[in-house]
């Protein structure tokens, strides 16, 4: 495909005050971008516990790292105040709303923002699930379970019944139908493990996985096209996309070393130890650990998380982030491109490891879009 066919979405996380948010969102519609994306978070990733000025410079201007305004009210917001921009959430999941919820709210989004919401679901986060005394199940399960009672209350006009494992439906009714007749909301399924990426294939519009290395992408997208073949499904009709995280400046070596800084470092902690055994080593928070899964980071004391910051390889951020000069990036989503990558959500990541590049790296990440928007 054409390199000026890939669309580049960007973060969309709104911090006090709101109204700054309003102001971003909206800039961002007006310099081309295709999408804007929303964690739907009670927490973030990095341990408060080593959240300090000594450590990351960013916390000498935020209190915390655990802020997050309601996905859906602001997104809602961000709908109302742009034109073009694809809002999406990247991702939500299925044990605090209720599918029923779930499927009403994106109709309800589908219609503020007129037809330009993205449904970005997955099996979840320990995080957000367990600290709040919601039991987490069978996830992956759970997850299919829930997709199918959005369609089917997506796709019928009647009263419906569903008896499942998780769920059960008797006459029940969701009389909202989509802004545009007939085109209800696109679901993206953020799917890493090989029962997520079949599921995709199966039950996805797209596929929007977070930090994956070109071989991992390249081996997933396989895998969901052809699950897709497998019920007489179009693979051609699940967007392949890719969330990850960037360090840009116009100095490589720059780079290379803020992949080195401890929170930049501490992101590698969510993966799973599947990809630290590709790497020689056991996951750095024990032998099995499920990354996403079991990652809390309000229970990750100091100690425990700066020794397991160090233990994380430099290779492993060198392929799971994007990171380089403007062209250097393009050269890697190009790479994506030739696999079939044709949707990015690049996220900036610079200023966690250097507040003084906030310009200078969104200068660069404008470069990026400036090539692929032509």
């Amino acid at each position: 495909m054409d390199s000026h066919d890939i669309k580049i979405g960007t973060e969309g996380t709104f911090l006090p005050p709101f109204e700054n948010g309003i102001k971003t969102v909206k800039r961002l519609d007006e310099i081309g971008y295709d999408s804007v994306w929303w964690a739907d978070h009670l927490m973030g990733w990095i341990p408060e516990s080593i959240f300090t000025p000594d450590l990351i410079n960013v916390a000498s201007f935020q209190k915390t790292p655990h802020f997050f305004y309601e996905a859906y009210t602001t997104i809602a917001v961000a709908a109302w105040n742009t034109e073009k921009l694809k809002l999406g959430t990247s991702v939500t999941e299925t044990f605090r709303r209720h599918p029923a919820v779930l499927a009403q709210s994106f109709l309800t989004l589908d219609h503020i923002s007129k037809g330009r919401i993205i449904l970005g679901i997955g099996a979840g986060e320990g995080e957000n699930v367990i600290p709040y005394g919601i039991e987490w199940n069978k996830p992956v399960s759970r997850l299919e379970e829930a997709i199918k009672i959005i369609k089917l209350l997506w796709e019928n006009d009647g009263k419906v019944d569903f008896d499942g494992k998780f769920w059960k439906l008797k006459d029940a009714i969701l009389a909202i139908g989509p802004y545009k007749d007939g085109e209800y909301p696109p679901i993206w399924i953020g799917a890493h493990g090989p029962k997520m990426l079949e599921l995709t294939g199966r039950l996805g519009d797209g596929w929007l996985p977070a930090n994956l290395d070109l071989n991992s992408y390249k081996k997933g997208l396989k895998i969901i096209r052809a699950s897709a073949k497998k019920i007489g499904k179009n693979p051609d009709n699940i967007t392949p996309a890719l969330w990850c995280y960037a360090i840009l400046d116009e100095d490589h070596e720059g780079c290379l070393k803020m992949l080195e800084t401890p929170l930049i470092k501490c992101l590698g902690l969510v993966m799973s130890h599947e990809k630290f055994e590709q790497y020689g080593i056991s996951h750095p928070l024990g032998e099995n650990y499920k990354g996403l899964f079991d990652f809390i980071p309000t229970r990750i004391d100091r100690k425990t998380a700066l020794e397991a910051i160090e233990k994380i390889p430099k290779k492993m951020c060198e392929d799971i982030f994007l990171y380089g000069t403007p062209d250097e990036i393009i050269g890697k989503i190009e790479e994506y491109a030739k696999v079939g990558l044709k949707h990015i959500v690049i996220q900036n990541a610079t200023i966690f490891s250097d507040i003084k590049k906030i310009k200078t790296s969104f200068n660069c990440l404008k470069k990026v879009l400036n090539y692929f928007k032509g």
